[in-house]
């Protein structure tokens, strides 16, 4: 009976110690955040770290050699004009299409969560803009905002409301209105993804009291509704920010900043001058000025939501 007694006590101290490591929360913590970490700092920290040493250089495609040039870079882009109608047309992008995706997808969000026959497939079909790959979806697009067979300019025609082509892509206005409608067409099914969360997360019951006390669908929408999915649209405008400043698959597609770069933005003109320009130094630093604007954006509606968590 002796081995056998102390084969148990070897295998219950085994037993204790695996208990003792699964216990310690600080040990299981940093293990689970290792590989979100190293992601991080792999393909977000390296990258950005490469992107500040090449703005203070005059690395290009041709010579790859590391020059110290100081703020060089960042003189000659603050003296190009199409730097700063880049930075307007940045922010204008972002400010008009987080407008539109706000809206749209709180009213898809309210028809999504409705009961009716079919909705799986509805709900299918809303997601395929999110889904389909950018560069695909954006082709398509760039058919069908064609400058000769446009079939968007085709059903225009015969309705009667215009007499000739648009030219959508090749008018200044039009062509930064088609870039934002397409960016909210993709962007609008993951906004209503997300407030569809938090609209089934606010109670029947005070729904249900608002209705037996007299509130129409619109008291109820702007009283009880949407303060309390406030922290969810903005968590949704949040990641709707993100995307739409960083993005340059649309413009890229559609107008290569045109025409004559009146469509430009922040990471299109980045990677036109630094890729295509083969001046890295110089794109790099454009690249640069999506950080501090974007950070700005994030702590802004980052404290907007942590004081609706307050109140």
């Amino acid at each position: 009976m002796a081995p056998s007694r102390s084969g148990d006590r070897a295998s219950r101290s085994v037993d204790f110690s695996r208990r003792k490591v699964a216990d310690r929360d600080g040990v299981l913590s940093w293990l689970m955040l290792a590989p979100a970490v190293v992601y991080i700092l792999a393909l977000v920290g390296v990258p950005f770290v490469l992107a500040v040493a090449f703005s203070l250089s005059d690395v290009t495609g041709g010579d790859p050699s590391f020059d110290w040039v100081g703020l060089q870079n960042f003189e000659r882009i603050f003296g190009d004009p199409v730097f700063w109608r880049s930075l307007w047309n940045t922010l204008l992008f972002t400010a008009v299409s987080m407008f539109f995706i706000v809206v749209f997808g709180k009213v898809l969000a309210n028809v999504l969560i409705a009961d009716f026959r079919g909705r799986w497939i509805v709900r299918f079909c809303v997601l395929l803009p999110w889904t389909t790959p950018v560069a695909l979806s954006t082709i398509t697009w760039l058919w069908l905002l064609d400058s000769v067979f446009s079939p968007i300019d085709w059903v225009l025609r015969e309705v009667g409301i215009i007499q000739s082509n648009m030219f959508w892509l090749g008018q200044p206005n039009l062509a930064m209105i088609s870039v934002i409608a397409v960016h909210v067409w993709r962007l609008v099914p993951l906004a209503a993804v997300i407030m569809m969360a938090g609209l089934l997360s606010v109670p029947k019951d005070v729904q249900e009291q608002a209705t037996v006390d007299g509130a129409g669908y619109w008291r109820r929408m702007f009283e009880i509704t949407i303060p309390l999915t406030a922290p969810v649209i903005a968590i949704s405008a949040l990641f709707g920010a993100i995307f739409t400043f960083t993005d340059m698959t649309v413009v890229y597609v559609l107008t290569r900043g045109g025409p004559t770069n009146e469509t430009q933005v922040l990471a299109s003109w980045a990677f036109f001058r630094g890729i295509e320009g083969s001046d890295i130094g110089q794109g790099a630093a454009i690249a640069l000025f999506l950080f501090p604007l974007l950070l700005a954006a994030a702590v802004a509606i980052l404290r907007v939501v942590r004081r609706m968590e307050v109140s």
